[in-house]
């Protein structure tokens, strides 16, 4: 952060072992660069990769989301899409052009099918978003309750939790219906969902009265802050709660906590070239760094 400009932080990037062969020096190629060397990491330590699968489901579900707005919209090459997931962008295009729904993964049929269907009949966006959203937030839920290693437990409850926050906080503000919030909130274990729905339905205040009653009342206080402030705070917290991971060597516990970490890390990094890309000011940064998982 105490770099001048963006070049200036690449270059920090590259003397501190952030580089790769023929990298080229922009951030999104040397922060590429870097995933690929986590999971690199990962592999040479010979265990079962499926333990990670649930990592990835955002990144796939972001991206089926994408393939099936371009779809119907009839662009391609947008470039909007997340790389090495477990099905490509081109793949994806071609399984929804075809309507070939059950070449996809089976948590993702149904929701690929009415979701495309949703954007096709009615030029809903929202409700296409809403519908993949969802599906992506209970099949990290279901990875977590079947997963016989805890920190994917803490994970996934941790991930859902703070999802829903974020969606019930946006729809108090925002006067969604009760409809909307029962269709976009998930169930999890620390939170009632519907009692966050009526919450939501009464205002922000309501929600912040809720939060204080289960646990997340410093969630709360974020959000009286800001929306900024809650977004730190949420990727905080899931750190926060795959931290105790790291001191349980005889589990895949500390390799999946370390993945997570290294995606925060990597993602605070890119906010930060963001910021300097465009002159922020460093308070303005300071207010958005993540922990780090030390």
């Amino acid at each position: 952060m105490a770099c001048g400009d963006e070049e200036s932080c690449l270059r920090f990037l590259i003397d501190h072992g952030w580089e790769g062969t023929d990298t080229p020096l922009t951030g999104d190629a040397i922060l590429a660069r870097e995933k690929e060397k986590t999971w690199k990491t990962i592999q040479e330590m010979h265990v079962d990769m499926r333990i990670f699968d649930v990592l990835s489901y955002a990144d796939q579900f972001h991206n089926l989301k994408a393939v099936i707005k371009e779809v119907c919209a009839g662009r391609r090459g947008g470039k909007i899409y997340v790389e090495s997931t477990a099905i490509s962008g081109e793949e994806l295009t071609q399984i929804i052009q075809e309507r070939d729904y059950d070449a996809l993964p089976m948590n993702m049929r149904e929701a690929a099918k009415e979701a495309t269907e949703a954007l096709l009949r009615a030029g809903d966006g929202q409700l296409c978003d809403i519908i993949i959203d969802r599906t992506a937030l209970d099949a990290i839920m279901a990875a977590g309750r079947n997963s016989k290693v805890k920190v994917i437990r803490a994970y996934a409850e941790a991930t859902v939790a703070v999802a829903n926050i974020r969606i019930a906080v946006r729809a108090a503000k925002t006067g969604k219906s009760r409809g909307f919030l029962k269709r976009a909130l998930a169930p999890c274990d620390s939170l009632d969902v519907d009692l966050l729905a009526q919450a939501a339905l009464s205002g922000t205040n309501a929600v912040l009265e809720y939060l204080e009653t289960c646990g997340y009342a410093e969630g709360a206080e974020a959000i009286r802050v800001s929306l900024s402030a809650f977004e730190r705070w949420s990727d905080n917290y899931i750190i926060r709660t795959v931290q105790p991971q790291k001191y349980n060597a005889f589990s895949a516990g500390p390799l999946v906590a370390y993945v997570i970490a290294r995606e925060n890390e990597i993602k605070t990094v890119r906010m930060i070239l963001i910021c300097k890309q465009n002159g922020l000011p460093d308070a303005f940064i300071r207010e958005r760094i993540r922990e780090m998982y030390v």
